[in-house]
This record gives structure tokens, sequence and C-alpha cells, in this order.
């Protein structure tokens, strides 16, 4: 009500997943559905930087997102499950077939009050090779993010200091290779009939460099929320009346 008053808008969650992937919904919802009933948003990065183990962005928020129990919306009930408890072969366009697994992520929550929808869920790819890593590094401590005490009496937060030994993650770009892809599967009904569909974007890492020299998971989240900073600067997104 304050924003309104003083005509403020704050654009929250414009990025891809949450952001574009909303909008997919609204625009399956107004062009290719009567009904929706199921929403699997589903991400993955075929892509390779060549490093043994790294993150895509800041190690500490990407490695504690994971390890936290997953959050879905399921047969229009909150659902909860452990970590990479719950995966499932998919063939994407471009990319090829990946494992995904079970996530919680933001846009499960704002989908699930804003569409009538029975279930949405959220599926990020991860590669053997980077479950195996990341299943050592929890065994033996290191994703801890309490302060513990070392035998020379310093004090470490063993998730940051494994953030310090990951390479930067913007460091990444220069020899990142191959593709992402993001897209929503989507379960409903057309003229009576069943009907799925998968509306998706692929990004190509080696020309999101060519074009603004970052890899192409900061390029899908940032490019949307510069779209919708234009939007709001030449007038088309009212920000007194959204």
């Amino acid at each position: 009500a304050l924003f309104k008053e003083k005509g403020l808008t704050a654009i929250l969650g414009a990025g891809f997943d949450p952001g574009v992937v909303n909008a997919y919904c609204a625009y399956a919802l107004k062009h290719e559905f009567d009904k929706i009933s199921v929403i699997d948003i589903m991400d993955v990065n075929a892509g390779d930087h060549g490093k043994f183990f790294a993150t895509n962005f800041d190690p500490e928020i990407n490695l504690r997102e994971i390890l936290e129990n997953v959050g879905y919306w399921e047969d229009r009930q909150w659902q909860e499950c452990g970590h990479h408890a719950k995966s499932k072969r998919y063939d994407f366009p471009v990319v090829g077939e990946h494992q995904v697994y079970l996530m919680g992520h933001d846009e499960i929550h704002s989908l699930s009050i804003n569409l009538d929808v029975d279930t949405v869920r959220f599926w990020m790819g991860f590669s053997e090779h980077y479950i195996n890593c990341f299943n050592v590094l929890k065994q033996i401590g290191l994703l801890n993010h309490n302060p513990i005490t070392t035998a020379e009496g310093l004090e470490v937060v063993p998730l940051k200091v494994v953030k310090a030994c990951l390479p930067d993650p913007a460091s990444l770009a220069p020899g990142y290779t191959g593709k992402t892809c993001i897209g929503n599967l989507i379960t409903g009904e057309k003229d009576g009939k069943e009907k799925r569909l998968f509306i998706y974007n692929i990004c190509d890492h080696e020309k999101c460099y060519q074009e603004v020299e970052a890899q192409a998971i900061s390029y899908t989240a940032g490019v949307p929320a510069v779209a919708a900073a234009i939007l709001i600067a030449n007038g088309e997104w009212d920000v007194k009346t959204m």
C-alpha cells in the first residue's frame, strides 16, 4: 500500500527461474490450455567449464540451496522430501537426456498461489560427478555453515572455506562451452483433450560470453531483469497501476 501511495514499483522474481518460467505459465494458460493441472519446471546446464568442481554462482548460496529439504506442491498439498531424494531422466530438446532432481525453488510458491493447478515442481540437472563431489563435502562436514574451531584455535566456517577454495564463478565464463535448457513441461486440457507441452529456452555459453562476457547461467538470470527495467523506464509497465 505504501508503494502504491508513492507511485513506486518493486519488480520481484524477474530472472529466468523465477521470472521467465512464470511468464511461460501465463502464456500457456492464455494461448495453449483451457486448464493446467501440472507444471514441471526443469533447469539443465549441459555446459562444461573445464574445472574438476565449481558452482555457477556464489558457492555458499548454491550449496546451501542444494542442502535444504525439498518443498513442492503436489496434488494441492505441500510435500517435503530430502535433497536428491527424487529424480527422473528427461530427454531435452537440443541438449539431450539428463538426470534431473526435485528441488525447492521460489516460483513453486508464487505459481501455486496464483494459478489454479494441482501440482508445481522444480527439477534441476546434476551430473553424477557433481553429486559425488557434493556428497563427499557433506559427509566430511565441509558444507557446515556454523563456525568451528581448529586445533590451532582459529574459528572458521567450513562452507566459507570451501567457497574460498573453489573457482570464482565469474572466472568460468571465458572457457565455458555447451548449452543450457530451461523450460516448463506443462500438462493440462485443451478442447476437452489432455495436452502436454514443453516451453523452453536454449542458451549457448560461448555466445553469451561473446555478447556480454558472462556464461549462460548469469545471462539468463540477468537479461530478464534488465528487460523489466527497460519496460518500466519506457513506460510500458506503468508503476502507478501495477
